[in-house]
């Protein structure tokens, strides 16, 4: 089968936007691919993060996505700084990409933007790490959002030009998009993606928050004018509900438009928060019990870092040996 390589950072909380717009796919991949799958510490040192706090949520993010189907028996899951071999071909394919190439990513610009007080070369070189993770373990597909096709054409530019120079060595990636679900928005700005990280908690919904808080989030969500409950340009509050009653219900926008023809706003954001609390209760309940089984956490991160360094050593092996360095 043809591998899938995904990553996830470890900054803020996971939301229920992370969970429609990738960690469901990734769980529906690893039925007809290869999938890895990292918890992408190394990413979030980009940003000003507390060694407690970085900590907690990599524990957190890890043992979340196990609760939510990750499965390690069907998928290969590791934390990135546990493979030094991302390291260390990021600092290779530096070597291999143009700085103007670098210089016109848009996330840097739109990250240095907002966080003036740190624009470090980490941020600048993220692309390449990124490049680096994909190409590490020579994957076929990578599932991205659109804020990320940038990041992987210039993964695809990279590698090309080593194949070329060389020999081919690297596989050209390609992204994959879910279809339902790849943009959840915040409940109460449906014109801004959710995110883990919101000044305002109150528009998104983590996947630890209790029932009472995930009924008060969507009771409060931006609806629109008008009283139908359709997916409409022009109705991107009751959109966005419907888009995530949908999901979380397993049913088409067809149906569920249908099942709330009569029904109002209030009533139909109770359905969605109902549906969602019950879900999340169930997911809660698996990740306190891998949470707080350390030994097998241990476990599990060990047996990930040992598969994906086996794949990592092949293909970090094949490109020093092209580029001339000794072995030893």
């Amino acid at each position: 089968m043809e591998t899938v390589y995904s990553a996830l950072k470890p900054t803020g909380k996971l939301t229920i936007g992370n969970y429609l717009g990738a960690i469901k796919n990734m769980v529906s991949l690893t039925k007809s691919y290869d999938c890895i799958y990292t918890v992408a510490d190394l990413h979030s040192i980009t940003v000003s993060i507390p060694a407690a706090e970085l900590r907690e949520n990599t524990l957190d993010m890890f043992s979340l996505l196990v609760a939510l189907g990750v499965d390690p028996e069907k998928c290969i899951l590791f934390l990135q700084s546990q493979v030094h071999m991302h390291s260390e071909l990021s600092w290779i394919l530096n070597c291999y990409t143009q700085f103007g190439e670098a210089r016109r990513m848009t996330q840097f610009k739109d990250k240095s933007a907002k966080a003036p007080e740190n624009i470090n070369v980490g941020l600048f070189a993220y692309p390449v790490l990124m490049a680096a993770d994909i190409l590490l373990y020579q994957a076929k597909y990578v599932p991205i959002g659109k804020d990320q096709q940038q990041h992987l054409e210039l993964a695809r530019t990279i590698a090309e030009r080593f194949n070329n120079r060389y020999s081919p060595t690297f596989v050209l990636p390609e992204g994959i998009y879910p279809k339902v679900g790849a943009k959840i928005t915040s409940l109460l700005d449906p014109t801004a993606k959710m995110g883990k990280t919101d000044e305002n908690a109150e528009g998104t919904v983590f996947l630890l928050d209790d029932k009472d808080t995930v009924m008060r989030k969507f009771k409060r969500a931006v609806t629109d004018s008008g009283s139908e409950i359709v997916v409409r340009e022009d109705k991107p509050g009751i959109s966005n509900l419907i888009t995530i009653y949908s999901a979380f219900a397993d049913k088409s926008i067809s149906e569920v438009e249908s099942e709330f023809s009569s029904s109002n706003y209030a009533s139909f954001k109770l359905a969605v928060g109902e549906t969602v609390a019950s879900f999340l209760d169930k997911v809660q309940q698996e990740y306190k019990r891998i949470r707080a089984d350390k030994a097998y956490l241990s476990d599990l991160m060990k047996s990930g870092a040992n598969a994906a360094s086996a794949i990592a050593y092949k293909t970090l092996s094949k490109v020093k040996r092209k580029i001339g360095f000794i072995g030893i």
